[in-house]
């Protein structure tokens, strides 16, 4: 089903291209979409694997018109710059945050709004600033099929890395709120399958992240102030220790929502405490 570099259909306008990148963040590999059957727009083109961007432009027959990235992390954007380079395609995308985290190669030339619609010879896409995974995070909504290409904001068998600065689990919350109000009928996930029954999943999603930010609390009343380093283990008891050093910066990711909501204090040796 994820064979690298095979092309398959997904519906009339889409089809899937996965890259050769699998892992314990990426899944079977990030999906690359094709969007049209003229004039082509891609989706997420990965990262800046030779074979993937050949079979990318296979599929493509080189008839590529836009490359949008949802956003700039290295599993996602890197492609862009050597597509647009052999197309002469729009590069359609937000500026990356100046953190390591990012692409910071990636330099559109259409720097994308929220609520901006883009026009193919068969497809209309609606761009939709859901910040949140990261801040230039947008996701794309191919309006004739409720097909929504969701980038990382939501994936299929995990959950979502919040990494801040840039990063910011109240926006993410927001974000998944904002997406449920949209026409839906399908998720397209930048890793994994399809998702059905969109609303479920999002309602889904939403609830996890309150249900953590719940056992947030319930630690520090427990244990009372402790940095993020010895507060991990209990708040992602369920998570494999190994995953312990990303699940860090989803936890500062609550803890800084709970200080803007003024549930949380900070001390000047990084000690987290509930504000009584």
């Amino acid at each position: 089903m994820f064979e690298p570099g095979i092309a398959r259909q997904l519906s009339p306008l889409v089809r899937r291209i996965t890259a050769p990148n699998p892992g314990p963040m990426t899944g079977p590999g990030t999906n690359t979409y094709l969007l049209g059957t003229d004039q082509i727009a891609v989706i997420d083109p990965g990262p800046a694997i030779d074979s993937h961007i050949d079979a990318i432009m296979a599929a493509s027959a080189g008839k590529i018109g836009q490359i949008f990235c949802t956003h700039t992390h290295s599993d996602h954007s890197p492609a862009a710059a050597k597509l647009a380079e052999l197309t002469g395609a729009e590069l359609i995308g937000a500026p990356p945050p100046n953190d390591p985290y990012n692409d910071q190669t990636f330099s559109p030339t259409v720097s994308v709004f929220d609520g901006q619609r883009f026009k193919g010879s068969d497809f209309t896409v609606l761009a939709v600033h859901t910040p949140g995974h990261v801040g230039n995070h947008y996701c794309f909504l191919l309006e004739e099929e409720g097909m929504v290409f969701a980038g990382d904001h939501v994936m299929n068998g995990s959950t979502v890395v919040i990494i801040p600065p840039s990063g910011d689990m109240k926006h993410y919350v927001e974000s998944l709120q904002k997406l449920a109000q949209l026409p839906l009928q399908v998720i397209a996930p930048a890793h994994g399958d399809l998702i059905g029954a969109p609303l479920d999943e999002i309602n889904g999603l939403i609830a996890h992240r309150l249900k953590r930010e719940a056992k947030v609390v319930e630690t520090l009343e427990r244990i009372g102030a402790k940095t993020i380093a010895e507060m991990v283990s209990a708040v992602y008891d369920d998570v494999h220790p190994d995953l312990h050093t990303w699940a860090k910066l989803s936890l500062e990711a609550h803890l800084l929502k709970l200080e803007v909501e003024m549930r949380v204090s900070r001390s000047s040796d990084e000690r987290w405490a509930l504000i009584k």
